[in-house]
């Protein structure tokens, strides 16, 4: 995101959106869904049950050819080096090799062998504006192949966020991906069409897709999940996002987890956070080594600070796409009712689209 960028903080997020898994794959284009640019940030799924949540994510996007006189080398970025997508030229990610695709990715779910899908759901989005503008009518509508699948349609089944500003044309949208992932399982996943515009801008091109699945296996401790989504723009000065996640029965010493999908979170654009803090107690800062506590949404895709499973491409900066799963044990060492994460935004603004939480209960 360029320097020049300004967002008006205003929070608002997403519920979310259709699938389709049988439906054969079309050129025509879909009935786009309905679109409202602040939409409350909800529960969307909660269970307690033995088992867990796992993820698979990937970004759609990445540099091709730097255009600023102080930009890193673009391989260099790819490999991790400071850079942000303002910086660059961006060209669409391509894996499959497939002519009528294009910004194909892959990314490893990595369900438990023996476990049951109780829930997927299928998170994309990104920016529309850049060198180019893409029509809106596509952003509720994605290619997905399981793995050593074929690719189906898979359409938003409720209303998109999508969120238009001086710089960016932002959206989230997603889809109920249960029947799928059941059927697909473990392994890579494709996911192709996301509708994101390439080029270079002072805002920069940015996108990507984060696939949320929760789990049933009768030998995992019995936990607490709850997915959470929205879109909601965040800018410092312009007040924090917060979840409140109730009802929990985490006892002391408890181990837990939380992961989140951020869009346009430039890499040493300071000021972003996120923390939590458990019934009434202190507020705990969520960061790793690959996410300093003050620039958390730093264009990372990790769980506890690695990279925990395979994805192609697999770049280190992906230049403002993140989803990322903290170590959330820190916060419930003395045990959890109710845990509040509160999320500020960097110097230069970015949007929030999805929050899990797992914890451990009381049997």
């Amino acid at each position: 995101m360029g320097s020049s960028r300004r967002i008006l903080g205003t929070l608002g997020l997403l519920s979310c959106l259709t699938l389709s898994v049988n439906a054969p794959l079309s050129h025509a284009a879909p009935p786009a869904p309905k679109e409202l640019p602040r939409l409350p940030f909800t529960q969307r799924y909660q269970a307690v049950q033995h088992g867990g949540l796992v993820r698979a994510s990937n970004s759609g996007i990445s540099c091709r050819k730097e255009q600023s006189p102080q930009a890193e080398p673009c391989a260099e970025v790819k490999k991790g080096a400071a850079g942000v997508n303002s910086d660059f030229e961006m060209f669409y990610s391509e894996v499959d090799k497939d002519p009528d695709t294009y910004n194909s990715t892959r990314a490893e779910l990595k369900v438990p062998q023996g476990a049951t899908v109780s829930y997927a759901r299928l998170y994309w989005g990104g920016n529309l504006r850049v060198g180019e503008q893409k029509p809106p009518e596509d952003n509720g509508r994605v290619l997905v192949a399981e793995p050593g699948g074929a690719y189906k349609e898979v359409l938003a089944d409720t209303v998109v966020g999508h969120r238009t500003d001086a710089g960016s044309d932002a959206y989230q949208a997603s889809a109920d991906v249960t029947p799928l992932v059941r059927k697909g399982g473990a392994g890579m996943w494709t996911v192709a069409q996301l509708n994101i515009a390439m080029g270079h801008s002072e805002v920069g091109a940015w996108g990507g897709w984060t696939l949320v699945v929760a789990y049933e296996h009768p030998q995992e401790p019995v936990r607490r999940i709850s997915l959470w989504d929205g879109f909601e723009s965040l800018a410092a000065r312009a007040g924090d996002g917060t979840v409140e996640v109730e009802g929990l029965t985490a006892p002391p010493g408890s181990a837990g987890r939380v992961g989140v999908v951020a869009y346009d979170g430039d890499r040493g654009a300071l000021g972003d956070s996120l923390t939590v803090t458990a019934d009434s107690g202190r507020r705990v800062s969520l960061s790793d080594g690959e996410n300093p506590f003050n620039d958390v949404m730093n264009s990372t895709i990790t769980e506890f600070g690695n990279q925990s499973f395979v994805r192609q491409p697999e770049h280190v900066n992906n230049l403002g796409y993140d989803a990322d799963v903290f170590d959330l044990s820190p916060a419930l060492s003395g045990g959890a009712r109710s845990l509040n994460f509160r999320l500020t935004g960097e110097s230069q603004g970015h949007f929030l689209g999805v929050l899990f939480v797992q914890t451990d209960a009381r049997r």
